[in-house]
């Protein structure tokens, strides 16, 4: 669990990202869930749009992603800030307490 601290660090690193995902008609896809944990487990911060033609919510979407064990960072409108760290990254992102 990130604490409101450590969410406003990782805000501020992922500012100048953009989406690497869309979720569209199809919605969260097995497939697209693994993508997501690969690009995490590599980058450990990412950020995600929800299209308008998804047929999940965006509370569904970050009930899902929490079930998988990723972090929400943040979302400002249909955009998530993903966060999952990987302690075997050599350059890994170091949360503050």
């Amino acid at each position: 669990m990130l604490t409101g601290k450590q969410k406003s660090f990782l805000r501020a690193k992922g500012q100048r990202l953009k989406p690497v995902f869309q979720i569209g008609k199809t919605g969260l896809t097995a497939e697209l869930l693994n993508s997501v944990l690969d690009n995490l487990l590599k980058n450990e911060l990412l950020k995600v749009s929800i299209l308008d033609t998804c047929p999940l919510s965006k509370e569904e979407l970050i009930n899902a992603f929490q079930d998988a064990g990723i972090e929400l960072a943040g979302s400002i409108g249909k955009t998530l800030l993903l966060y999952k760290g990987n302690p075997r990254l050599e350059q890994k992102i170091t949360l503050p307490r």
